[in-house]
């Protein structure tokens, strides 16, 4: 029997469903009736003389569901009698206790009895994948593969369960068709009309009787032939079960390398409606709705070029082996000195030579207790010197679900994932991207509670009671949330897109606090200018060979037939740009959307002259002066800019103006905004000013997505899935800052004042905050007048500190926040007292609400003054209610009484706002005394 040689890599499989159950012991799940699974619940009662481990990699054993799925063949548990002398096999033995129960148990009934067979990693990954979607879905299922169950009790207690269940789903491959068990619940569930076949990796026209018995094509040449005498059974009944298939015209779901979820959602949808339960279908299209808009944030790159290798050990890396077409690829793999992967093997030794081997030392597999490792064999005195000779033990993780590409800016990485994501999206029920600068990593990590649909809003607790969360619990328990739904067994994957530290800007914690344990299905990339990120070895990211790089610069002008002179102006770009991604991008978009030849855009090039920005990082300092040349050609960009639409065009203006937005997509609109607020240096009569303004006025709608799409089909910067928006290079937001001013970034804090929102900028509106307030132990980069701040106070740092602190529990980040509006609102206060006596300072500083007679300048001073002063009692008050929430009564006692003192001397007693801060000040009193009491 072939059965065995079905799994490539039996010992790099997870069992990270957390019901999956040791086939030795025939051990079996069950579900529950509800699709949440709770920790506290008791465990559900076992039939006679079945045993029940669970796997050892995500749940307790309070997690037990009644939904039963065979362990697979990495962790391999077996039960060992004590008065016998039997030696178990090398394996991970499970902690967990095992739960009995008595014989008068009967077995329940289930919604779904899920039939597979085989060992093949894809496909215990697809079944597990099938069965947690049901269960999330409150369809109760059993799996099972009943080849693996040893003893006849068991197998007389799921025949039992298969006779009960509502429908039977087969999962049909191609040794299926050699197993007795399959073929009897063929029969069986065709005989009661209740069969829903799954064909995987292969379809329904394969599944023909008289094919597999004269080995038709090069499917059956290898698995097929007369099957029936291959267990022992009946020609007639094999010829019975496989002609059913061909009977079930209405419902033939095929799950192959590119469909896994389209295939798993249909057949949930199908089971829900022969259910009757139409709210299931309901939520599956809303889902599919949602991730047809906000899977991807960027659509798919079709000049993507070379990185083949790469690819395919990021499968390698995050799955434990490698399908389809990157088989090949993979045998061409550089073969490393030692590579661990998780696991056990059956087989002491296995030899690997064949499979990516070089040279006269074969490559074999050699198993310890705990992993197993591939590495070269070497023999001779090269054997004693090695050994003698301490090596770094590798940290290249495969088949744990986590991956590391590191390499610098702009050579490619997010190409590389981008084109990962969509290459391998069928795997995942969804594709989730965090953007990892440090400033925003974990508002990121809990804006996907939206897509996971996840409520991380603070809760109301009873103070009165004692009974209340303190702000680091709070914080704590909504990032647990959105952990536990990636921990749970249905696959997602994460990107986590330029990660700058290891640690979170906001308090220092390390960054993985936010992954889930590895090893469960939700897989993990990062993408990062770190050596070393989570005591991982990245894979590092090299330059693209000489092809992919002229093939990248030539882009859409493959098909022109270059004359030699202009190959080597090519080959002569690349050398001075690095074979830097970023720029070989740019130089092909700019040969594919001007008619100019590589010689002639090289001469303009090196005519460009040679910036010395001021840079403030080393880092910076290092990549630009590494690639001079690409600030040469991004100047030579923006020239053309202004050629095309003369001086000052909006496409170069809104370059201008990019690197101080933050690093999320920008809606053009907001770009624009900012672009044209952009300083000029020359300025025009008062006659031209108006007319300018007004063509200006009549042009911006049809200019400013006309100034996206130039600078997108010049790669400038990348358009986004999200509607109306781009994004820029982080390099090119560098070069934008360093050659921009304050009062460029001032512009840019005026527009995402004016039209920025929390729903679609909320990471635009915490960079302008950084801006006004200063960040750590960066300085205040841009000064607002008192007239300013207050309107940016009240349109934006408020707002947002409540949102960032009701929606996402962001208590800490929120509290700062008001923090720091409170003080500068009590600076431009001070300011503008101590201003009062100096016309012209005043001038300066009222703006508008000066006016030359002194009467009406008083009058303007004392209303600003006393909205000022509101406004910071609003805010003090908002701080106060807000402690509430985090038992803080002293501090939000402290902060509403003086909000009570600035409203009762401006508006009075008996005014609503002061009585309503009174309110707050009885209750926090009343608390602080029960507290202080207990």
């Amino acid at each position: 029997m072939e059965l065995d040689k079905e799994s490539s890599h039996p010992g790099a499989f997870l069992s990270s469903a957390s019901r999956n159950l040791s086939s030795s012991s025939s051990a079996f799940v069950s579900a529950s009736q509800t699709p949440f699974f709770s920790p506290r619940s008791p465990p559900p009662l076992i039939p006679p003389q079945i045993t029940i481990i669970p796997s050892q990699v995500t749940v307790s054993p309070s997690d037990v569901s009644p939904c039963h799925a065979s362990s697979s063949g990495t962790s391999l548990v077996r039960q060992r009698n004590k008065k016998t002398k039997k030696k178990s096999s090398p394996v991970s033995i499970c902690t967990r206790p095992v739960l009995k129960v008595s014989s008068t148990n009967r077995p329940r009934s289930y919604d779904v009895y899920l039939a597979y067979h085989g060992k093949k990693l894809s496909l215990l990954r697809f079944v597990n994948w099938l069965r947690a979607e049901l269960e999330a879905q409150g369809i109760s299922c059993f799996a099972c593969d009943r080849a693996r169950c040893r003893s006849s009790r068991s197998q007389s207690h799921v025949e039992k369960i298969m006779n009960f269940a509502t429908f039977g789903v087969v999962v049909i491959t191609k040794k299926s068709f050699g197993n007795p068990y399959t073929i009897e619940e063929l029969r069986n569930f065709f005989t009661r009309r209740n069969l829903v076949p799954i064909y995987f990796d292969l379809g329904p026209s394969d599944c023909l009787a008289r094919d597999i018995v004269e080995r038709r094509g090069d499917l059956w040449e290898k698995h097929g032939g007369e099957l029936w005498i291959l267990y022992g059974g009946l020609e007639r009944e094999w010829r019975e079960a496989v002609e059913a298939l061909s009977r079930v015209l209405d419902l033939q779901l095929e799950a192959g390398c590119g469909n896994w979820r389209d295939c798993i959602l249909e057949a949930v949808s199908v089971l829900a409606k022969k259910l009757g339960r139409r709210s299931v279908v309901d939520r599956i299209n809303r889902w599919r709705e949602k991730v047809e808009r906000n899977e991807f944030p960027y659509p798919r790159n079709e000049n993507f070029v070379g990185r083949k290798k790469e690819l395919s050990e990021l499968e390698l890396i995050l799955f434990g082996d490698v399908s389809g077409d990157a088989e090949r690829e993979y045998f061409e793999l550089k073969t490393r000195q030692r590579r661990i992967i998780t696991g056990t093997c059956t087989n002491k030794c296995e030899s690997w030579s064949e499979y990516g081997g070089k040279g006269k030392e074969p490559v074999v597999w050699r198993e310890s207790e705990k992993e197993i490792e591939m590495q070269r064999q070497v023999r001779g005195k090269a054997a004693s010197r090695i050994a003698r000779r301490k090596r770094p033990k590798a940290k290249i993780l495969y088949g744990k679900g986590i991956a590391c590409v590191s390499g610098e800016s702009g050579i490619g990485k997010t190409e590389l994932v981008l084109e990962y994501a969509y290459r391998f999206s069928q795997r995942y029920k969804m594709v989730l991207w965090v953007g990892g600068q440090s400033r925003y990593i974990r508002q990121n990590f809990l804006n996907l509670r939206n897509l996971l649909e996840i409520d991380l809003g603070c809760e109301n607790y009873s103070h009165e009671k004692g009974n209340f969360k303190c702000f680091e619990e709070q914080e704590e328990e909504a990032i647990a949330r959105v952990r536990k739904e990636l921990s749970s067994d249905i696959p997602f994957l994460v990107i986590i897109d330029d990660l700058e530290s290891e640690t979170d800007w906001w308090d220092r914690r390390v960054i993985t606090e936010l992954i889930p344990h590895l090893g469960g299905e939700t897989h993990f990339i990062i993408t990062t200018r770190l050596p070393k990120v989570l005591c991982l070895e990245p894979m590092k990211l090299s330059y693209l060979s000489g092809v992919e790089a002229m093939a990248l610069m030539r882009g859409e002008t493959l098909a022109k037939d270059y004359p030699l002179v202009e190959s080597d102006a090519l080959r002569a770009i690349e050398e001075k740009l690095g074979r830097l991604t970023l720029g070989l991008g740019i130089i092909g978009a700019i040969l594919s959307e001007l008619p100019i030849t590589p010689s002639r855009l090289l001469d303009t090039i090196n005519r460009m002259p040679l910036r010395d920005l001021p840079w403030t990082d080393k880092e910076e300092s290092l990549t630009f002066k590494r690639h001079a040349t690409l600030i040469q050609l991004l100047d030579a960009c923006l020239s053309i800019f202004d050629h095309a639409d003369g001086p000052h065009s909006l496409a170069a203006r809104m370059v201008h103006v990019s690197g101080w937005f933050a690093s999320s997509p920008v809606p053009v609109h907001l770009l624009a905004l900012a672009a044209y607020r952009f300083p000029k240096k020359k300025r025009g009569s008062g006659v031209f000013k108006k007319w300018s303004r007004l063509l200006r006025r009549s042009r911006i709608k049809r200019s400013e997505s006309e100034a996206a799409s130039m600078l997108v089909r010049f790669g400038v910067a990348r358009i986004c899935t999200r509607p109306n928006c781009i994004q820029f290079h982080e390099l090119v937001k560098i070069y934008a800052r360093r050659r921009g001013s304050h009062r460029v970034a001032q512009a840019v804090v005026q527009s995402i004042c004016v039209r920025a929102s929390i729903s679609h900028s909320l990471d635009h509106l915490w960079a302008a905050c950084f801006l006004v307030f200063g960040s750590g132990s960066e300085h205040v980069t841009v000064e607002l007048n008192p007239t300013e701040l207050t309107h940016f106070v009240r349109q934006v740092g408020l707002p947002l500190a409540i949102h960032t602190f009701i929606t996402f529990s962001r208590c800490n980040a929120g509290l700062e926040l008001l923090r720091l509006c409170t003080d500068a609102l009590e600076s431009a206060g001070e300011v503008l007292v101590n201003s009062r006596g100096d016309k012209w300072r005043l001038k300066r500083k009222l703006g508008s609400c000066f006016r030359d007679d002194s009467s009406r300048s008083d009058e303007g001073f004392r209303l600003l003054w006393q909205e000022i002063a509101l406004l910071k009692a609003t805010v003090l008050e908002t701080r106060a209610k807000l402690m509430l929430r985090g038992g803080r009564y002293d501090i939000g006692d402290d902060l509403i009484r003086k909000a009570i003192f600035i409203r009762s001397s401006i508006c009075g007693d008996r005014h609503p706002d002061t009585l309503s801060a009174r309110e707050t000040l009885s209750r926090l009193t009343r608390l602080l005394t029960n507290v202080q009491i207990s």
